[in-house]
């Protein structure tokens, strides 16, 4: 299989995740401007130019929930990305939309916006987004609670959702001192090893986050 990705992009990470966990060969195709070649091969294969997308045998697989579920599929091992229940299956695919919809979103947003020329922010869409992040964080704090990770029970798709989301989200607007059951899943979720492995294949690309890093994590 082929990878074609970044190790600093949060959307690979998610898959990354998933691969290390379950010990998947692959091989990278490393998406940055360093490697002309492959940014070619992969708009032959993708013309929207998104990342992560995975390549197993000829057939294109995009979009990170969707290459986790194939991996799921068709490359299983011992941790299952989705429960073979069909509430549990759900409650865990929600999960997954919650954190890239409602934790990542608005986190890109907020760093998308460094990018623009100054006089081409967007203040009000920024403040939409940081309140969306503290409802997101509000909310969150209260399903995890009484939960380990964030649904049916075990370590599934929605926790690869959730790590890079909540990871890159703190640095960005971070989450209040008082969400102690977010903040201590954030550390939960940087203690696994597939995603501390994540992290530090990414640290030599901290210099390209656009509102600069924090020095953590």
């Amino acid at each position: 299989m082929q990878l074609y990705a970044h190790p600093f992009s949060s959307y690979c990470q998610k898959v990354l995740i998933a691969l290390y966990e379950n010990g998947i060969p692959f091989e990278w195709r490393m998406l940055s401007p360093d490697h002309a070649d492959i940014l070619a091969e992969h708009a032959a294969l993708w013309p929207l130019k998104r990342m992560p997308l995975l390549v197993d045998a000829g057939r294109s697989v995009m979009e990170s929930s969707i290459i986790i579920e194939y991996l799921d599929t068709h490359h299983r091992g011992p941790v299952r990305w989705i429960p073979q229940d069909p509430d549990a299956a759900l409650e865990v695919r929600m999960m997954d939309r919650f954190f890239d919809n409602y934790i990542m979103t608005p986190m890109q947003r907020i760093v998308f916006d460094y990018i623009r020329a100054p006089e081409h922010r967007d203040a009000s869409g920024v403040a939409d987004a940081r309140k969306l992040l503290d409802t997101a964080y509000q909310w969150l704090d209260g399903v995890l609670a009484k939960r380990e990770w964030a649904a049916a029970g075990a370590f599934s798709l929605a926790d690869c959702a959730a790590a890079p989301s909540l990871f890159y989200a703190d640095w960005v607007h971070p989450i209040n001192p008082g969400l102690s059951h977010v903040r201590a899943y954030r550390s939960r979720l940087l203690s696994r090893p597939a995603f501390a492995r994540a992290v530090d294949e990414a640290r030599p690309y901290r210099e390209l986050f656009p509102p600069g890093a924090p020095d953590r994590d």
